[in-house]
């Protein structure tokens, strides 16, 4: 379940070439904060994005998986999870990210749980 988790669906309409940074991402009911860093590495793609005041700082870390569509001319990202979800999320920690096996098991864990885009 966790592999697909990691790479953009093929409706996403990810561009190679465009950077994400600073994107605003929009869950399905409502805005979450902007792109604070993104990876397209094949089988470990993810967005980390700064929730702002919205969550009080937090930061966290969303499957490639979880995103619906880019729209580069409106400069937003949109997921298909809710705010709820997203707030509900494990937070992003940069120590196990990297190098965690386990940590990136389990926000697929999270984020595939009785989910058909996972």
């Amino acid at each position: 379940m966790t592999e697909n988790m990691w790479n953009y669906g093929s409706t996403a309409g990810r561009q190679s070439g465009v950077d994400l940074v600073g994107f605003k991402v929009e869950a399905t009911d409502g805005g979450i904060g902007k792109v604070d860093k993104h990876s397209d590495e094949a089988g470990a793609a993810y967005l980390v994005v700064d929730t702002g005041v919205w969550i009080f700082g937090k930061e966290v870390l969303l499957p490639a998986s979880t995103v619906i569509g880019i729209d580069p001319q409106e400069r937003k990202v949109f997921v298909g999870r809710t705010k709820q979800e997203i707030k509900d999320a494990p937070e992003f920690d940069r120590e196990k990210h990297l190098g965690n096996q386990g940590y990136h098991d389990e926000l697929g864990t999270y984020y595939g749980k009785g989910h058909p885009l996972a």
